[in-house]
Order: C-alpha cells, then sequence, then structure tokens
C-alpha cells in the first residue's frame, strides 16, 4: 500500500517492517489494538528478510532456511488487520507520541497511544583509504541488489571485513554464480583469545554450526586471507585495487573492480535519539544503545524500542523483542489481557551473542581513521580536519558542526557519527559516553520543503514543525 494513514490516531504505531517490526504488528492487531505499521522500504522484511515477497530468487537453497522463515511472519502481519503502509518515511517522533510522515509526497502528523520503534541496524562505517571511490560498496548494499533483484559481482571482487553477515553474503553470491576473487577477514587475532570465555555460550546456541558450515561453504571455493591489520582502496576514479598487511605484515595488492566492505552492524539510532529516548555508549558493540527496561520500553513513556535497533542480537532474537514490546502495548491498552511471557525465548535466542560481540569486536585501525581518510562523505571532511578542529576547541560532534559542517549532510550522521565520537574521544582523551554524540532533531530523513508547507495549519501541527 502507498495511501495516507486512514485515522489521526491509533492504539499502537510501529515504525519499520524488518523482524521485531513484523512480529510486533501481528500481535498487536491480532489482540484487536487499533494497529499500523509504516515502513520505508517498498515491501516488508527489512534487511534480514528484504524482498520477502517479491525476490526473484525463489530457490529456497540459495538465499537459506533463515531467509525464508520471514515469509511467515510477513503473512501473519499482514493478515493481522493491521494498517500497512510501504513507502512511508517517518521524519519525526516527539515525547507526545505525535509522529510525521511523509507518504506519496505529502505529509501528516499522527498520533499514537504507543509507539513501537523497530528500525533495526545499519552497517558499522568502515573508513579506510579510498572508501568513497566508485566500486565501493557496504555488504549490505551488495545483499539488497542481490535479494531485490537476483544481482551478483560478475567482475574481479573482494569481499573485506568481518563478522557473520560478510560470510553469509559470500556465500549467498556463490550459489547464485556471482564472483568473488578473495576475502579479506580483518577479524584481529587477539580477539579469538578475548571470546574465548564466551565459548560455550555460542557452541551450544543455533548459530555455531550454520556459521561453521557457511564459512566451510565459502573457503572450499575463494582463497581467504586472515588477520589483515591494513586495508585500503586505490584508483584513478574508479577501483581499481584493493592493498592490504597480513598478519605477519607482508603487503599485497589485488586487482579489483568491486570491493564490499563490512564490519558488523550497530543500531539505527537517529529516530529514538531525535525524540529525546536515553542512550548510552555500549562497550562491548562500540556504539550507542537505548537504555530500556526488560519489554523495550525506553526514559520516554510509551515509547519502546524493538530489534537491533535495541542493541544487536540477530533476527531471532529480534522477533522476540518485537512480540515483548507488543505485549506491553497490549498490557497498557488491555490490563486483563493475557500475554506470553517470551524472556526464555529470548534468551534462548540471544545465547552466544557475547562471543559474536567479542570475537567480531572491529579493530581500532578500523574504526579510528587517521591523515586524509575521508570521515564525512557528505561534506568531505577528512580525519586530520576532525582533529584540527579539536585542536582549536571543538569538544565534541556537536560543536564540530560549526567548524567543518559534519553530520549535517543527507545522511545526518549515519555514516559519520561514531567514527566522530570515536576520534574525538582519542584526542582529548575522554571515554565516547563524556564526548557524546550528534544532537539529532526533525527531520530525521530529507523531506521536501513543500511537504511542511503544505501541513494542515493547526496548533499542534505548527508546534510540531517548530520543535523540529
Amino acid at each position: 500500500m502507498s495511501a495516507a494513514p486512514k485515522r489521526d490516531q491509533y492504539d499502537v504505531v510501529i515504525i519499520g517492517a524488518g523482524p521485531a517490526g513484523l512480529a510486533a504488528t501481528a500481535d498487536a492487531a491480532g489482540a484487536g489494538l487499533s494497529t499500523l505499521l509504516l515502513d520505508e522500504n517498498a515491501g516488508p522484511g527489512g534487511q534480514v528478510w528484504r524482498a520477502i515477497n517479491s525476490t526473484p530468487v525463489k530457490e529456497e537453497a540459495l538465499l537459506g532456511t533463515d531467509y525464508w522463515s520471514g515469509a511467515e511472519i510477513a503473512k501473519a502481519a499482514r493478515d493481522s488487520g493491521a494498517e500497512i503502509i510501504h513507502r512511508a518515511t517517518v521524519w519525526s517522533l516527539d515525547r507526545n507520541l505525535e509522529i510525521g510522515v511523509s507518504v506519496g509526497g505529502g505529509s501528516a502528523f499522527i498520533k499514537a497511544r504507543r509507539v513501537i520503534i523497530a528500525t533495526g541496524a545499519q552497517e558499522r562505517p568502515f573508513p579506510i583509504p579510498g572508501w568513497t571511490l566508485p566500486g565501493v560498496m557496504t555488504a549490505g548494499a551488495a545483499q539488497t541488489m542481490l535479494k531485490s533483484s537476483g544481482l551478483v559481482p560478475d567482475c574481479p571482487t573482494v569481499i573485506a571485513g568481518q563478522g557473520p553477515l560478510l560470510w553469509l553474503l559470500a556465500a549467498q553470491i556463490l550459489r547464485l554464480g556471482g564472483r568473488i576473487d578473495r576475502v579479506l577477514d580483518t577479524t584481529p587475532r587477539a580477539n579469538y583469545m578475548a571470546a574465548l570465555p564466551h565459548a560455550f555460550g555460542f557452541v551450544t546456541s543455533p548459530y555455531f554450526m550454520k556459521g561453521l558450515a557457511m564459512m566451510r561453504e565459502v573457503r572450499a571455493k575463494v582463497p581467504v586471507t586472515g588477520g589483515v591489520t591494513e586495508l585500503a582502496a586505490a584508483g584513478n576514479g574508479k577501483l581499481d585495487a584493493v592493498s592490504y598487511v597480513t598478519a605477519g605484515g607482508k603487503r599485497e595488492t589485488l586487482s579489483a573492480e568491486l570491493l564490499l566492505l563490512h564490519q558488523g552492524v550497530v543500531p539505527n539510532v537517529n529516530l529514538a535519539m531525535a525524540a529525546g529516548v536515553e542512550h548510552r555508549w555500549n562497550e562491548l558493540q562500540l556504539c550507542w544503545t537505548p537504555v530500556l527496561d526488560a519489554l523495550g520500553n525506553s526514559s520516554i513513556p510509551g515509547i519502546a524500542i524493538a530489534g537491533d535497533g535495541a542493541g544487536i542480537g540477530g533476527a531471532q532474537a529480534a522477533v522476540w523483542r518485537g512480540r515483548a514490546a507488543a505485549g506491553s502495548a497490549i498490557k497498557a491498552s488491555r490490563s486483563n489481557a493475557k500475554v506470553s511471557d517470551v524472556s526464555a525465548q529470548l534468551r534462548r535466542a540471544e545465547r552466544g551473542r557475547a562471543f559474536l560481540d567479542t570475537l567480531f569486536q572491529p579493530a581500532k585501525q578500523f574504526r579510528i581513521p587517521q591523515g586524509d581518510t575521508i570521515v564525512c562523505r557528505c561534506e568531505e571532511i577528512t580525519a586530520k580536519d576532525v582533529l584540527d578542529s579539536v585542536a582549536i576547541g571543538a569538544t565534541g560532534p556537536n560543536q564540530l558542526k560549526a567548524y567543518r559542517r559534519t553530520g549535517m549532510g543527507p545522511c545526518q550522521g549515519r555514516l559519520c557519527g561514531l567514527t566522530v565520537t570515536e576520534l574525538m574521544a582519542e584526542a582529548r582523551g575522554k571515554s565516547p559516553q563524556e564526548i557524546g554524540y550528534y544532537r539529532l532533531r526533525a527531520p530525521v530523513k530529507p523531506i521536501m520543503l513543500s511537504e511542511l508547507a503544505n501541513l494542515p495549519k493547526t496548533e499542534e501541527a505548527t508546534k510540531a514543525v517548530v520543535r523540529g
């Protein structure tokens, strides 16, 4: 659907149609609550189950059973009676649970008694020399093309980085007949020893055998270089080569026309932060995560966060977090309603997470760049520019805006925010928590000025725009 919301107010508004949002929608609407699901993509699934209803890749083995498990939840949400609007951009959310949404070129404000933010994760910035060259993409972007259109690389291709998604993407590309010339694994050698105390939880989790089989599948077909300590993309106007340094200190160069980068995912925090939800720096996952209770309720009454936006936990954990948040919304609306306790299922889905977070914690040199490496892609600000600004008085990301405009481009800090925080923290000898993050505000996604101008001229609408 692409029509505007049918009502001015709902019991529950869910933002994001990934695993958490779909599960929350099915449960909330199934309990009889007036439920609206808003998602900016053309169909349900989020990144994990992207194009679940429309992918041209129909053979189950090619994308894997974990992908196709999303079809049942997507159907449950569709059949629940909830109002579902795709291609909807949520650009504002405030403490009064008023939501600004843009659909089909027009914006409107709607109210909710409860809001569940299920905006999921985004890929962690991977600021290496040359990462802005044409021919350098994120693994997530490549996977979107694969799932949505069945497109895979047919040119000299290198995949570099670390984490489960890197191996999953490599396996999927190879199954579809795509080309991969080399996998460059940047997992620090020291991480293996650090993760060892958490190994039992991982070995007894459902992810161990799947992950092992996937890595064996890729290694059987593609050369893998482990322990990479330096990485750079090179080329004159486009990617021509990838250079790297091995664990033994040897520098090597590969010809390449496509470089796919990935070093894990982090919560997509922009909407929640703009709404004023309290966040803390997570020392294990090295990112900002919201402060939540066991049911996903945030520091703002009525706003819950579910899925990877609450902290990276994977698709199955996201489903149970979505159901927990929906259960809380159901109880708030109908105190006598019977809601299942899903805490045991959530703990089972999160088993082994500490091992993965420790093993795949990115190395410092791949998070905190130096010299002329671009930090803010929108404004073309380098690491040296940021450090020069610190030297003359910039104390944090918000002050840096006045010096260099970082975080003020179209991505609104999504591609540079973590890098800026850690870079400034190191330069000033402070923790990321002390340095802080960009002060985010509406609109959190770009919209046309004409949409704001054409909003209903009510007092509440005017206040909302002014607050933004």
